[in-house]
């Protein structure tokens, strides 16, 4: 086993591509806000940040290189250990150009991790495409840039295409897996489809659940329970409460799993030793 199953991982999701300021407040957008949240829950404890980089005029996504190397060396000056994944979308962002400037970043700027979702997939109003030429051009690039891919599986089917991956040796183990249930066309938030998903695998995995909506707090506990990692932020879940009657803070969400964590007799996995085990020998950025 990689890690213990009394280790959590934190994988904090601050801004997404979908909230804004109108349906939310505590969205953070602009550079200074995603910087000053992830300060925030890096001081309570997070392992891992997924980021998204969103445009200084409009607020909406951006692949540009520069916004995420503002949002990177700003979270490294106090952060240094922190693992920092960025995202590689292709809800928005098309082209292989696009998808993929984020990873020729280099020096304090450069990510750790890059988020590969593992086929194509249909949300409530919108599709992301994955293609398969577009799904290896990418992980090829992360092998030759020394950045760990973020597998994000929708679906069980993701897990098998990881494995066709991994027979092509375009995936190197350790795997990090981020399971993201409950979408409309995608497996859902359920023991059933998560344990389905966990049992399908392959060796030398590190995962961790996220829900989407209503779901994610019941995915949380799923995860703490079973002893994995955890997805959690504003950009799957904009309210506290399942009855969405309160808006939540990123601050909000990350002190709650850490109540779950502590319930539970447990402990959050330092970003530095999961360094040591995920990232040994990829080791991208060192203060």
């Amino acid at each position: 086993m990689l890690i213990s199953s009394n280790d959590i991982i934190i994988n904090f999701t601050p801004t997404g591509m979908i909230p804004n300021k109108r349906m939310t407040p505590h969205i953070p957008i602009s550079v200074n806000e995603i910087i000053e949240d992830v300060h925030r829950c890096y001081e309570i404890g997070i392992t891992i940040v997924h980021l998204h980089a969103r445009d200084a005029i409009s607020g909406e996504p951006t692949y540009k290189a520069e916004v995420y190397a503002a949002i990177i060396e700003g979270i490294r000056k106090f952060a240094p250990d922190l693992i920092i994944c960025v995202s590689l979308s292709g809800r928005t962002f098309k082209e292989f150009k696009q998808r993929a400037e984020p990873l020729f970043l280099d020096g304090p700027a450069k990510p750790d991790m890059g988020s590969l979702t593992l086929s194509s997939i249909n949300f409530n109003k919108i599709a992301s495409i994955n293609d398969p030429e577009m799904i290896q051009r990418l992980a090829q690039t992360m092998i030759e840039r020394k950045i760990k891919p973020e597998l994000e599986a929708f679906d069980a089917g993701m897990i098998n295409y990881a494995k066709y991956l991994v027979g092509k040796k375009i995936l190197t183990p350790p795997y990090y897996f981020n399971f993201i249930l409950g979408n409309i066309a995608c497996a859902q938030a359920d023991l059933l489809h998560a344990g389905i998903m966990i049992r399908d695998l392959p060796d030398n995995s590190i995962f961790a659940l996220g829900g989407v909506g209503d779901a994610q707090i019941t995915m949380n506990s799923i995860a703490v329970a079973v002893g994995c990692g955890v997805r959690i932020g504003l950009e799957d879940n904009i309210y506290y409460d399942q009855g969405r009657t309160k808006l939540a803070t990123n601050e909000e969400l990350v002190r709650r799993v850490h109540g779950l964590i502590n319930y539970h007799g447990k402990r959050m996995l330092p970003a530095r030793e999961l360094r040591e085990k995920m990232l040994a020998n990829e080791l991208t950025y060192s203060k």
